[in-house]
Parts: structure tokens; sequence; C-alpha cells
């Protein structure tokens, strides 16, 4: 099994994030400056999705065990100037972070992802929240003219937590059996099967060889796995076509 960030490490490194996402946005020229990853949203978008987001799944993870998404809402109006939108910001993580501290890693919560690997957990959650708010920092960073890597425990995490749930699933794969290695250069590898049963990833790579590999930094893969960099930017081996197949594949189609 791939050793995988503890939960207090998860609440820490939202925090420690969420701080670098307002450092970023405090450093940006304006608000109204356009997110080059992020086509048609200002910087002040960015920050009200990201608030929104962080109090929207503080209520779901308070919520508990749940067949479907509570209905959760939040009247807090978003402030418009920079500074009161930032404390609204800092607000909404503290509202996350008490959220998943009352919960605790192993309590059940309504999630989307159903059918992939991930539990249904407030630990889930908060792994995911990590690489959301990752993400969503290196956005804010770029903005600004200041983008930088991810964090090596946070990209090696979050390779790991995006083949897990937002690629495995048992929804079946429309093209060819196909196997994928993920290689990060600092040592870590994932291998992602794709089939009629659907998309399951497994640590490592075994012996037998894949159909298409794709190698980079634990950070650079990440970025390309949430459409940030073109595949491209990563050093791949075998069928191509496979990448372009994954890339526009939507399985809850």
């Amino acid at each position: 099994m791939a050793k995988t960030l503890e939960f207090p490490a998860l609440l820490r490194l939202i925090d420690e994030r969420s701080v670098a996402f307002r450092a970023a946005v405090a450093a940006a020229p304006s608000l109204d400056a356009e997110v080059p990853t992020c086509p048609g949203w200002t910087l002040a978008d960015l920050v009200r999705h990201l608030g929104e987001g962080r109090r929207r799944w503080a209520g779901i993870v308070a919520a508990g065990p749940a067949d479907t998404r509570p209905d959760v809402a939040d009247d807090a109006v978003v402030p418009e100037e920079r500074e009161a939108l930032l404390e609204w910001l800092a607000a909404s993580t503290r509202q996350l972070l008490d959220a998943l501290r009352e919960a605790g890693p192993d309590r059940g919560c309504w999630t989307w992802w159903g059918d992939s690997q991930s539990p249904q957990t407030a630990g889930a959650v908060a792994r995911h929240q990590l690489q959301e708010i990752a993400v969503h920092t290196y956005d804010a960073q770029l903005t600004a003219g200041t983008p930088q890597p991810l964090p090596v425990e946070v990209a090696l995490d979050g390779v790991d937590e995006f083949l897990v749930t937002c690629c495995a699933t048992t929804s079946a794969w429309p093209h060819a059996p196909a196997v994928v290695d993920y290689h990060a250069t600092e040592g870590r590898s994932w291998r992602l099967r794709l089939s009629a049963d659907g998309a399951h990833t497994t640590p490592g790579t075994g012996d037998a060889p894949a159909d298409a590999s794709a190698t980079g930094t634990a950070g650079e893969l990440v970025l390309a796995l949430y459409g940030r960099n073109p595949v491209d930017a990563l050093t791949l081996d075998g069928d191509r076509q496979v990448f372009d197949q994954l890339v526009a594949w939507d399985p809850s189609a």
C-alpha cells in the first residue's frame, strides 16, 4: 500500500497552502487580473470559488454520512474589496478545518467520488481539499507572476490522490484495454489499468511493460493531471494516443 499523508499533516498543509494562496492574491496587481490556467476567470472569481467551495465542504463534512449531497448554504456576503475578501477567505478555511477536526478522518460523509477507490470519509475529503487548494494556489501564483513548484510532499500525495479519486471508476473504459504508468522523479510510481471494468490504480508498476508511461517531478505530474500543463510537458513513452483518450474521457457521460 502506498504511503499517504496522515490526517494531521493534511490539515497542516491545507492551512499552509491557504496562506500561500492568500499571499499570492495580496501580491497580484489587481483582482481583475485574468487567471491564465482558468480561462474566463479573474483572480476575484478564483478567490470566490475557493472560499465558497471550502464553506460548502465544511457543511457537507459537518452533516455526516449521507446518501445524497446535503443541502448546505452559506449566507455570508462575499466582499469585493481585497483586504476584506482575504479575511473572508481565511474564515472560509477555518470553517473547513474546524469541520474536519470535529469529524475526524474516519467519519463518513457524502462525496461525489462514490465509485472511485477513495472512501467516502472526512479524511478523504481533507486529502482532496488539499489538492484543490494546492492547484489553485499555483493558479493564483501564476496570475501574480510568481509561480512556485508544488511542495514535494503535497505533490507526491497529489498524484496518488488524483489517480484513486478522479481517475478510478467502475465506468467502462470505451477504448482498447491499456496500462499506463506514471513515474515521479522523486522515486514513486503508479500503474493505471483501463478496461471494460473501469479504471483501477495500484502503487508501483510490476514487471509487465505498460502501453504508455509519463515521467516528471511529482509537481509536474499533478499540474498535467489537473490540466494546468499539457501532457506533452512530461516525458512520454509508448502509445501517445492513450493520453489523448484519457484527457477526453468523461466516465460520467
